[in-house]
């Protein structure tokens, strides 16, 4: 219909195989979260908040804790750069490269990256630049985007992925998911050995040590670090943190939120390049810290985005995202978090992606399994009422004018008598209703009958 929200859409053209594996991953995902911290601690709450308090005390100190960084990775011999945007960050990787004569890059996964477009980038300024883990590899074969922000691929499935690396000349068909995982392996390995340039981004950054925490399942990160010269890791200023203590907290409340794991199989800690007598790691260590409007979301009202530490668990149990997959939110970040992060970070651009907000029930589970605690219904409304004083056609789109209903509910009289008609809603056909929203909301759904407005006149005659 044309009165529906483009996710709307998407939801509805979905092919069932990728809604059912989209659904099923993060309903599965969802549970093992539930079980984990429920099994491992006695009030999971406390942690969340604490966490959120963490952060949030991060980022109302940012520019304290930036400089704290900076000094503790010069300390630890690792070269500091700022890029205040997505041109500034890729120009100043490709300018490292250059500089070091460098035409290769191994990457572990980083959605900043993919916020900025790095790899195309590098690719039409002459460089190889190759994706190592596997569902990344995946999507870069097939010039594809994430669906999730954790499980890049749940929108595949093996069969497709089977098609793709014979394509690819990576072996005959065959769908066995152990084949097709030692066959990325055996390809990834010399493209290890042979780049000249490992790039990781970050899920933490110590300011007290200068230290770069990675998280991964695979140990592809390990690789993209220790068997080249240069690494440079790209950073968001958000993700912060003032110790070395916070890590223990967040560390064990990422990995049981996104995957329902007690601890991810690989942490990384980066201070910087190979100390002397060390046998392995690189020669020179580049941290790009990135803005890319980030302290405009910082000077907003809804802040309080940023504290978020790209575990998932927001969109495993998102009703919306369940239904409509990650590809229908038009961004690098999809469900909940990127319904208030995408439009937030495209700027003037706000009013392509304003209709994210809209996508959500405000059913507030978002908020209720969020690890940092962010209040997630809280910004999309904030975010809601955006779009409405900027005037944003595409969050108009579809939604009845309430001007009359605004009207009758700022008016007692008006309303006290609405209420002592209601029940000859109960003899209206819905046929009748005139707004094509309304008729499509009702066509999935069914009014509940009416008792009359007998409330007040029992509550003013009841027995004290």
């Amino acid at each position: 219909m044309k009165t529906q929200q483009q996710i709307d859409r998407t939801a509805r053209d979905l092919d069932p195989e990728v809604h059912d594996s989209n659904f099923m991953g993060a309903k599965l995902k969802s549970e093992r979260r539930y079980a984990t911290l429920q099994r491992d601690y006695d009030d999971p709450d406390k942690l969340r908040e604490t966490a959120g308090l963490i952060k949030q005390h991060t980022l109302e100190h940012l520019d304290t804790y930036l400089e704290q960084a900076e000094a503790s990775f010069q300390r630890n011999g690792a070269t500091v750069h700022f890029a205040v945007d997505d041109e500034a960050v890729n120009a100043k990787v490709l300018s490292i490269m250059n500089e070091n004569n460098a035409k290769s890059l191994v990457k572990s996964k980083s959605m900043l990256t993919e916020e900025t477009h790095m790899l195309k980038y590098l690719e039409d300024h002459g460089k190889e630049v190759v994706e190592t883990d596997l569902g990344e590899f995946i999507l870069q074969i097939d010039n594809d985007h994430p669906s999730h922000i954790v499980t890049p691929i749940v929108h595949k499935n093996r069969r497709g992925i089977a098609k793709s690396f014979e394509r690819e000349g990576l072996g005959d068909y065959n769908d066995d998911p152990e084949t097709i995982t030692r066959r990325a392996r055996k390809h990834l390995r010399q493209k290890y050995i042979d780049a000249d340039v490992g790039l990781t981004g970050g899920n933490f950054v110590s300011a007290e040590s200068g230290r770069v925490v990675l998280v991964t399942n695979e140990g592809n990160a390990r690789f993209c670090m220790a068997a080249n010269k240069i690494h440079i890791a790209v950073i968001g200023i958000e993700k912060l943190v003032p110790t070395d203590r916070d890590l223990g907290l967040l560390l064990n409340l990422i990995g049981r939120s996104g995957t329902g794991q007690q601890l991810t199989v690989y942490n990384q800690f980066i201070a910087g390049p190979r100390a002397e007598g060390q046998p392995h790691g690189p020669e020179q260590t580049h941290i790009i810290f990135v803005d890319n409007r980030r302290t405009e979301v910082l000077a907003s009202d809804c802040r309080e985005i940023l504290r978020c530490i790209r575990c998932g668990a927001c969109l495993n149990v998102c009703p919306i995202y369940r239904q409509s997959g990650g590809h229908a939110y038009r961004s690098v970040y999809p469900g909940p978090v990127g319904a208030v992060l995408s439009p937030l970070l495209a700027g003037n651009r706000f009013p392509e992606l304003a209709d994210l907000p809209k996508a959500s029930s405000l059913c507030g589970a978002c908020n209720e399994v969020c690890p940092v605690n962010i209040p997630i219904p809280d910004l999309l409304l904030r975010l809601r009422d955006k779009a409405k004083r900027e005037g944003a056609k595409i969050a108009m789109k579809g939604t009845p004018n309430l001007g009359m209903w605004a009207t009758l509910c700022s008016q007692p009289t008006m309303w006290k008598t609405a209420l002592s008609m209601g029940h000859t809603m109960n003899y209206i056909p819905t046929e009748m209703v005139p707004h094509p929203s309304a008729k499509s909301w009702q066509g999935a759904r069914k009014l509940p009958k009416f008792q009359g407005g007998e409330f007040r006149k029992w509550f003013k005659n009841r027995s004290q």
